[in-house]
């Protein structure tokens, strides 16, 4: 299990950096006036697959008893499911794949927002 828990924190590093990333490129992308394309939309669902495996590993661990360990467990999964349900719904609820600049604008946001809650989970530990 210590393998899962060590893929487990630093995939949460990556996670982190890689939404900070992300959401600084959106802001890029829509300042400059860039509709969405399929570039920034592949980066999402990679980012999105990563959170998904992060959410996997969190759940192993769980199953394992391994929560023990996080301060707050109940505040760890909320902040980990919210984070898994939160961009798919901005794209097709909110969004419904619009890919104007105005669309550019609140991928960012929900981006870095993400960004924000991948730190939050973090230090919940």
């Amino acid at each position: 299990m210590g393998t899962v828990v060590l893929i487990h924190n630093q995939l949460s590093q990556t996670i982190w950096i890689f939404f900070l990333l992300l959401g600084i490129w959106g802001l890029y992308r829509a300042i400059r006036g860039y509709s969405v394309d399929g570039s920034y939309l592949g980066a999402m669902v990679i980012g999105q697959v990563l959170y998904v495996v992060q959410g996997v590993l969190g759940g192993i661990l769980w199953l394992n008893g391994n929560m023990a360990v996080v301060a707050r467990p109940f505040m760890h999964v909320l902040y980990g499911s919210f984070a898994l349900v939160f961009l798919p719904f901005v794209f097709m609820v909110w969004l419904k794949g619009d890919d104007s600049n105005r669309g550019q604008w609140v991928l960012a946001f929900t981006i870095l927002f993400l960004f924000g809650i991948a730190l939050r989970a973090a230090s919940t530990v």
